[in-house]
């Protein structure tokens, strides 16, 4: 009967053992899990926040980025704007330069051929009175005397030589 007594169930043990294992559940309940629920409650807390600020800081990085490259594509916009103007400039002082100097050249060589007639026709009234002398001269000596051949010679030749003196 021995082995029966092993394999029979005590009420009073048996009531004992579930009211233990309840009570063992609810100290683990109340001690245990609940603790480290709270702490692996805080812990997803943390993550979602850390996981939010990270989106965010994501957010503004990328804003931030964007801004940056609009900032830049704006100045060299601006860049390219102000060589364009500069070169504009330039090209507009470059063709002012120029047509001063044409003009200022144009009047030089204006004034030049003015001066160059001028002259020439100060030289030629110097060369018609002195040819006029020339020819008063020789006439009065052909007057005065009668010409020979040898006379008529010597007249031109000497005629010819004060043009060359006079030139």
């Amino acid at each position: 009967m021995d082995t029966q007594a092993l394999v029979t169930i005590v009420p009073s043990t048996f009531v004992l053992t579930i009211l233990n294992l309840f009570i063992q559940i609810f100290l683990m309940k109340k001690f245990l899990f609940q603790p480290v629920k709270r702490i692996l409650e805080e812990r997803q807390k943390r993550a979602d926040q850390n996981i939010r600020a990270a989106e965010q800081e994501k957010a503004e990085a990328e804003a931030v980025k964007a801004e940056y490259t609009e900032n830049m594509a704006r100045a060299r916009e601006e860049a390219a704007s102000i060589l364009e103007r500069a070169k504009q400039d330039a090209s507009q002082q470059t063709d002012e330069l120029l047509a001063n100097a044409r003009t200022e050249a144009q009047s030089l060589k204006a004034k030049a051929e003015n001066d160059i007639r001028q002259e020439r026709k100060r030289a030629l009234n110097e060369a018609k009175d002195e040819i006029g002398g020339l020819a008063m001269d020789i006439a009065g000596r052909v007057v005065e005397r009668e010409i020979h051949e040898s006379d008529h010679r010597a007249l031109i030749d000497d005629f010819l030589q004060k043009v060359e003196d006079a030139s």
